[in-house]
């Protein structure tokens, strides 16, 4: 059997914001919520049925967390492999393992992407001192040493504009294995949220447009500034990663774009519910939390149509001590992660405005 019916419990990996709201929506379809996570305190502990505070690494409380789920996902991608492992090995899981074996390596990921026919950034991998000199002569200036894996919000990342430049790449990766990546001059950076359902069902949503501050996402706006072409593209690439992989649930796909020549490069694949994805909470005729859930239950995936104009807005560190300043905005819709220390960076929760005229 692929469906799960509501009055089924779901089994998350992870107890931060994002299996918080999974949570949250999973109550609204009628499941049950077992939430797994080392750290006690977890902001999904607030809202599950039941919680269990353990390593990742402890296989005794992971098949005792398996047996008690009709289906498990996660809401992080750096879930380790022997993890992942022994819940399927008693459970369902989805996305399935090999989702997770793809992206936790920027390497591998690559070389999925362009097997699977999809552009990315040239590309080539250096673990030594001599391995990074011979990349950078064949990769060339700009570009950016990135971590191969474990690397979020522009950490384990150096950019690479002079040799000099050079020195400070093994101190940036720690000797860790690393790949080398050309630099693209984009105009613009966009992301499509895609579900798949286990039933091969494919839904995806309008294109976002991204802006970072410090390397971390501040706003996505839906619609986003292209044209229907490559609105269109994106939704194809996207579909093509998804289908690639056999996914099921939600991931989100980032790219950049060059608006004099159209092109898209596709930069990195999210196997899980996405940052950029929040506006559809509130923007969305269906959310990408209970997209996620219906697609991991193989129920009939949700309406992807946006509401109208929309802006999402991460609230960082403190900024979540404005929140007088959103809460008093009649167009705003305010989320809190119910974290308590807003420590600078730190994402604390989102605001989101949706235009309907």
């Amino acid at each position: 059997m692929t469906r799960v019916n509501p009055g089924g419990t779901i089994g998350i990996l992870g107890g931060g914001q994002l299996g918080r709201m999974l949570a949250l929506a999973a109550a609204n379809l009628g499941y049950r919520c077992h939430i797994f996570c080392p750290e006690e305190n977890s902001p999904a502990f607030q809202v599950a049925d039941t919680t269990t505070v353990a390593s990742y690494t402890n296989e005794e409380a992971l098949i005792d967390f398996a047996q008690s789920v009709d289906v498990a996902t996660y809401e992080f991608e750096n879930v380790p492999g022997n993890t992942a492992d022994t819940v399927s090995a008693h459970t369902l899981l989805r996305p399935g393992a090999r989702a997770l074996t793809v992206t936790q390596d920027r390497l591998t990921e690559k070389q999925f992407l362009n097997d699977a026919g999809v552009e990315t950034a040239p590309y080539q991998a250096f673990h030594t001192a001599d391995e990074l000199e011979a990349a950078f002569k064949t990769i060339g200036r700009p570009s950016v040493a990135k971590t191969r894996r474990f690397g979020y919000d522009g950490k384990g990342q150096q950019l690479i504009k002079t040799p000099k430049d050079l020195e400070l790449v093994l101190d940036v990766t720690q000797n860790m294995p690393a790949i080398l990546e050309g630099f693209i001059p984009f105009d613009r950076e966009i992301s499509v949220i895609v579900a798949r359902s286990a039933s091969g069902d494919v839904a995806a949503y309008p294109v976002g447009e991204n802006v970072h501050t410090n390397h971390i996402l501040d706003t996505t706006d839906v619609p986003a500034a292209v044209s229907d072409r490559i609105e269109a593209t994106a939704k194809v690439l996207a579909t093509k990663v998804a289908n690639a992989l056999d996914y099921i649930g939600v991931m989100g796909v980032e790219m950049f774009v060059t608006d004099s020549t159209g092109q898209i490069i596709v930069n990195e694949i999210a196997p899980r519910v996405h940052n950029s994805g929040h506006w559809t909470m509130d923007g969305a005729h269906t959310s990408q939390f209970e997209q996620h859930i219906r697609a991991i239950c193989d129920l009939p995936l949700g309406d992807t149509q946006a509401r109208g104009k929309v802006r999402m807005k991460n609230l960082l560190g403190e900024d979540i001590l404005n929140l007088d300043e959103f809460l008093e905005d009649p167009t705003a819709s305010v989320h809190h992660y119910g974290k308590s220390d807003p420590r600078p960076g730190r994402k604390m929760g989102h605001v989101t405005w949706v235009k309907t005229e």
